[in-house]
């Protein structure tokens, strides 16, 4: 075996799961790893991305969405990965995401989300409805996760770099779906990550202990009345898995385990394997662990994750219920739609006609000129490119405009990465539109859009940055509407980006950081 595994973690391996159980654990890391790609349903069917894709796809079994893939065709070099169309993500990976039970509407928040495979399933299951909070407490993660929501076309979602503490400060009992993909030693990813195997001994199961208390107890706080938690690790260690579920619910006698539904090759998990030192006096709790579930690479095509479902048994609020009870505790931001904000721009001052403040008022004035041109330039930019602007709180950020599920002053207070959908800024007096803009958009909202062949490398050469020729008769419009401008650049009718297409030819606006190299 090429693999050089920890012996005490051999030896631990060996107690827990008995002779001959252990021998076919052991044989699994003579076998190759399992690579899985994930359908993007927020841009494409299942049934519809079956028939266009390059691969040949084997079903996994507990993500209707997920397939098996061959590594060696390298999914992340095809242009369907750049338009965002499925999210390489190992198999196992894909399960407590699936077990969360997540619905359009529903408030759900990704703890410990880099880099975000889970944070675009959950998105896909939300379908644009409600609201997703993704963090990381890791500010350079935060970089890789913000990509890929932006990436995978999230509309509905805020990116955040912050402690659990203070996500519970700003909303306590907030959501109604939580996922704790937990820091943990990482035993589960041994055969996919040799490095976690080196390391084993550094990130030590004590440590993640620690780590694991503190956020299962701030998940709690976080929490609505009737809400359910995920809590995962790709480990095996019971001090990590059974021995947290166990404490939780001590500490927390609201709360039940839910008893999963055990897919193909999914295995119970383990009361007898407790080690906390009130477990013998509480074995009813102490049974509860049994309903989590336990993923094993000789048992199934992937590698290792333990998986536990807690229920909040206060009364279940609905989505509407939620809206209804936020709404009355917030005062609405302005602009909260596209209308609203057209009447806001109609009934703000005029340069020139405003009253003159004092000198120590002015930096004020120049501060509301520049969010009023930030805002025109956005309405502007919808209006001549969009078929309707999307719906949502404006937030000017940083000089930059987002469309947000939240109201700003939600997310006074927290160190926010992205408030929400990135549709542009305004530089020079003129508006640009962001690359997520784009990634966001179905083809068929925006005025104007030209296709790709991938055939004849266009796509490829787009996504190098290149120039490209099209003639006038390519780029599909809107009645009346002249070619030249901002259109929005697609492949197999998914965007891409955005390009400027002049005198039959397109300007490339592809960011030079996301080029294919």
């Amino acid at each position: 075996m090429a693999l050089q595994l920890p012996l005490e973690f051999v030896n631990r391996m060996n107690a827990l799961l008995g002779e001959e159980e252990f021998q076919r654990f052991m044989s699994s890391y003579n076998k190759p790893r399992f690579a899985g790609i994930r359908v993007n349903t927020l841009k494409i069917s299942v049934d519809d991305f079956r028939k266009l894709s390059p691969f040949e796809l084997r079903s996994i079994p507990w993500c209707e969405s997920g397939f098996y893939v061959d590594e060696g065709l390298k999914p992340g070099k095809h242009p369907y990965y750049h338009a965002g169309l499925y999210y390489i993500q190992e198999p196992s990976a894909m399960a407590p995401v699936e077990v969360l039970d997540i619905q359009p509407g529903d408030r759900v928040l990704d703890l410990c989300a880099a880099p975000g495979g889970k944070s675009t399933q959950i998105a896909a299951k939300l379908q644009g409805e409600g609201v997703l909070v993704t963090n990381d407490i890791s500010a350079d993660r935060t970089k890789a996760l913000a990509k890929n929501i932006e990436l995978y076309g999230i509309r509905n979602a805020v990116v955040l770099n912050e402690t659990p503490e203070a996500i519970a400060r700003s909303f306590p009992h907030y959501f109604n779906k939580i996922l704790i993909d937990a820091p943990c030693s990482g035993e589960g990813m041994f055969r996919k990550d040799e490095d976690m195997a080196r390391q084993w001994e550094r990130h030590s199961v004590q440590k993640c202990v620690l780590m694991q208390q503190d956020i299962l107890r701030v998940a709690a706080q976080l929490l609505a009345p009737g809400g359910m938690i995920v809590y995962s690790t790709c480990t095996f260690s019971p001090e990590e898995n059974e021995d947290r579920i166990f404490e939780f619910l001590l500490e927390n006698p609201d709360f039940e385990v839910v008893p999963l539904k055990l897919k193909p090759g999914f295995q119970p998990g383990h009361p007898d394997w407790l080690t906390h030192p009130l477990a013998a006096s509480n074995p009813e709790l102490g049974n509860q662990t049994a309903g989590c579930g336990r993923l094993w690479p000789h048992r199934i095509d992937g590698e290792g994750h333990f998986l536990a479902v807690l229920r909040h048994q206060g009364q279940h609020l609905t989505a509407e219920e939620m809206s209804l009870k936020q709404s009355e505790a917030e005062e609405p931001l302005r602009g909260s739609s596209f209308k609203q904000e057209e009447e806001f721009l109609k009934e703000a001052p005029r340069k020139g006609k405003r009253k003159e403040k004092p000198r120590h008022q002015r930096h004020s004035n120049s501060q509301d000129d520049h969010e009023q041109e930030l805002l025109k330039g956005w309405l502007d930019f919808a209006a001549n490119h969009l078929l309707e602007a999307p719906q949502g709180h404006v937030v000017l950020f940083g000089g930059h405009v987002y469309i947000s599920p939240l109201p700003k002053d939600k997310l006074k207070g927290l160190k926010v990465v992205r408030p929400g959908w990135y549709v542009g800024t305004v530089s020079h007096g003129r508006f640009h539109p962001g690359h997520p803009l784009a990634l966001g958009l179905r083809s068929d909202e925006a005025k104007r859009r030209a296709d790709l062949s991938i055939e004849q490398g266009e796509a490829v050469r787009y996504l190098k940055g290149e120039t490209l020729e099209i003639p006038e008769a390519r780029v599909v419009r809107s009645s009346g509407l002249q070619p030249k401008g901002y259109v929005l650049i697609t492949v197999s009718g998914y965007p891409l980006g955005w390009g400027k297409w002049q005198d039959g030819m397109i300007k490339n606006e592809y960011p030079a950081g996301w080029r294919w190299t």
